[in-house]
């Protein structure tokens, strides 16, 4: 196993960009809110320990073991893919601004329309609401589309995170496998 990086290859990992795990036509593209530098520093997507997202992609159903973050290619073979709304690295996603957020959602929409998923997933409500305009957006389905692909706002897995169980994350993460299933 690769040791953890060190604080000062974390911090030389800041505002480096990570590179998408996509394909077209996926049955859910996730999208993190911007890569933490341990994503940036190891070049794997969620790979903070404390990042519950492949505990929780697991639980829900979606792949059926928990892979580590740098089996992050097998997500493809399960019809599942990843991107950020921000593709600079940072520390913290509070270190974003607005115009970052809003200008990653006109970029995100690109891709989204280039790459055809059936479900576009923000894994970060309050992400998704600045990236689009939509200061009420909730959990779950979303009524707005980009081309004919659906979105999902779903709860962030970030361990910072701490109002939202994995039990609770799993639970709504399978409410959008369910549907993306029921689709095709």
């Amino acid at each position: 196993m690769t040791p953890a990086p060190t604080l000062a290859e974390l911090e030389a990992a800041r505002d480096r960009l990570v590179p998408d795990v996509v394909a077209d036509g996926l049955r859910v593209l996730f999208c993190g809110i911007n890569p933490g530098l341990m994503t940036a520093a190891t070049g794997h997507h969620f790979a903070r320990p404390g990042n519950r997202f492949w505990p929780t992609l697991h639980a829900s159903g979606f792949t059926p073991r928990q892979l580590h973050p740098s089996e992050q290619s097998e997500l493809v073979r399960h019809g599942l893919g990843i991107t950020n709304v921000v593709a600079r690295a940072s520390a913290r996603a509070d270190e974003l601004s607005d115009e970052e957020y809003r200008e990653g959602g006109r970029i995100l929409e690109e891709k989204v329309l280039r790459l055809r998923p059936r479900w576009l997933a923000v894994a970060g409500v309050t992400a998704y609401r600045v990236a689009f305009g939509d200061k009420k957006a909730k959990i779950g389905p979303q009524t707005r589309t980009i081309g004919e692909t659906r979105i999902w706002a779903l709860p962030n897995p970030s361990g910072l995170n701490a109002h939202w169980t994995l039990p609770a994350m799993a639970e709504e993460y399978g409410r959008l496998r369910t549907a993306a299933e029921a689709e095709g």
